[in-house]
């Protein structure tokens, strides 16, 4: 009887601090410990990134093409790739897969195309350049529905390019 009596003392035990120090809901365990960080969407436009973005529409209207709609997590994608050139001090298409790749599943981009530069030290400069490129100017006057731009300088104040295009 007394095995019973201590084993029934033990239970209610239990059962009383497991109680007293539960949840009343799922919204009781939500602390700001719990939220996911989630990627910068502000971009701020330089004069020559606003510059050269406007330039391509224009040209793209004179073709007879659809204006491009800027995004800013495709400038942010555009930055990220020209903080990479400085780091290697070359302009490359390095990790363009993985940049398609995020712009595909987070934006739900069809196709991505890029153009880089680097030296110019104006929009006129850069988006000429381009244009008298066949694969640039291919890139620009793609069937393409949105873009985003970023110019970064290295420490010598040499201009770095990447503009990135996207069709939704």
């Amino acid at each position: 009887m007394r095995k019973i009596t201590l084993t029934g003392f033990m239970l209610m035990m239990c059962t009383i601090l497991l109680t007293s120090c539960s949840k009343e809901s799922l919204q009781d365990e939500v602390t700001p410990y719990d939220q996911v960080a989630t990627r910068k969407i502000n971009y701020d436009y330089s004069e020559i990134e606003v510059d050269i973005l406007e330039q391509i529409n224009v040209y793209r209207k004179a073709k007879g093409l659809n204006e491009l709609q800027s995004i800013n997590d495709i400038s942010i994608e555009a930055e990220m790739h020209d903080e990479y050139m400085i780091d290697q001090g070359t302009p490359s298409h390095d990790n363009f897969a993985q940049r398609a790749s995020y712009l595909m599943n987070e934006l739900g981009a069809k196709t991505v195309s890029e153009n880089v530069a680097y030296g110019y030290r104006t929009a006129d400069a850069v988006v000429n350049a381009w244009l008298k490129s066949a694969e640039h100017r291919h890139n620009i006057e793609g069937n393409l529905t949105h873009f985003g731009i970023s110019v970064r300088q290295d420490a010598e104040g040499k201009n770095y390019f990447t503009n990135i295009f996207i069709k939704k």
